[in-house]
């Protein structure tokens, strides 16, 4: 079976393209896989084509074991390349959250973490057959046959005409995004081709102030944990008066260690005080990068009162 050299990635855009040529999907918010079937035995493979096996048992099990009811067909008798997302859903919240599948990304016991989804939507390869010449309604169409049932972790995404629509419900439930697909679309590696867009939504989230690092005796940044794990620093947004509050506040709330185990890469060669009594704060950013840290990210709203008069924010 000849793996892509990367997965075809759609391209960053402000605007969903219009037209009938067009179709329409949510962007789940997780971590991309190509998933290798032949005759019982399962191969996972992340972007870069790392092996993944190990660290996604369940969806192994679920592809070795998909039946849809009152059939007898099952996919692992025969050989498929498909293309999807692992992800982590949160029940309360409606939503995939990417900081719950990285946890599953970086723990040595993955079967000790939330339990992945694994979300189809693309076939490239069906037998000895290579798809990815084909038009991508024809792809989704023959993927959908294959998996016609939405397992609770194991299905095939939905393809939707109206753009405007589905841009509508992404932002009022708060879901990461949209990804636009040329229906005539063939399979292209990497982003070499103006067939797939995605636009996204703001990220705005609600972040735990554990620790405030410290340069030249003033208060340069806050650490942030979203989800339990560890998201970055944040400094946009602060001017010298909120940096002096900040700075007694972590003198007054100083903890003696760290919350973490081991001390985050970027930190290593920072003064931190740590806080007893950390505090929440509203970010933005761009996204969530691959190693769990907030791209750009800028505080909202200062969490103190200050004195009238303060300072307009720096950047």
């Amino acid at each position: 079976m000849l793996l892509p050299a990367e997965p075809m990635i759609p391209i960053s855009r402000d605007t969903l393209p219009h037209g009938k040529e067009w179709g329409y999907q949510l962007k789940w918010d997780g971590v991309r896989l190509l998933a290798a079937v032949e005759k019982g035995k399962v191969e996972l493979y992340s972007r870069k084509l790392l092996n993944k096996t190990s660290i996604y048992p369940e969806i192994v099990h679920q592809l070795q074991h998909y039946k849809a009811s009152g059939s007898s067909f099952s996919v692992s008798k025969g050989t498929y390349l498909l293309d999807g997302e692992a992800v982590v859903f949160d029940p309360v919240k409606q939503r995939p959250v990417f900081q719950r599948i990285l946890q599953r990304e970086r723990s040595r016991r993955p079967l000790q973490t939330e339990p992945p989804l694994f979300v189809l939507f693309d076939l490239l390869q069906e037998g000895d057959e290579d798809l990815r010449p084909l038009p991508y309604q024809e792809r989704h169409e023959r993927l959908t046959a294959l998996f016609p049932e939405k397992h609770p972790q194991l299905f095939v995404t939905d393809l939707f005409p109206d753009g405007n629509q589905l841009w509508e419900w992404v932002k009022e439930n708060e879901w990461e995004g949209v990804v636009s697909k040329k229906l005539s679309s063939s399979y292209k590696e990497g982003k070499n081709h103006q067939d797939w867009f995605k636009k996204k939504t703001a990220l705005v989230l609600e972040v735990t102030i554990t620790g405030i690092t410290i340069r030249g005796g003033q208060a340069a940044s806050m650490v942030m944990i979203y989800e339990g794990q560890y998201l970055g620093r944040v400094s946009l947004g602060l001017n010298t008066r909120q940096r002096q509050i900040l700075l007694e506040y972590g003198k007054q709330y100083t903890a003696s260690s760290s919350p973490f185990n081991t001390k985050p890469a970027d930190l290593k060669k920072e003064t931190v005080l740590w806080l007893s009594k950390p505090f929440q704060l509203a970010v933005t950013g761009l996204e969530i990068t691959s190693a769990g840290l907030l791209r750009h990210p800028k505080m909202l709203e200062f969490p103190f009162s200050e004195p009238a008069g303060g300072q307009k924010s720096s950047t």
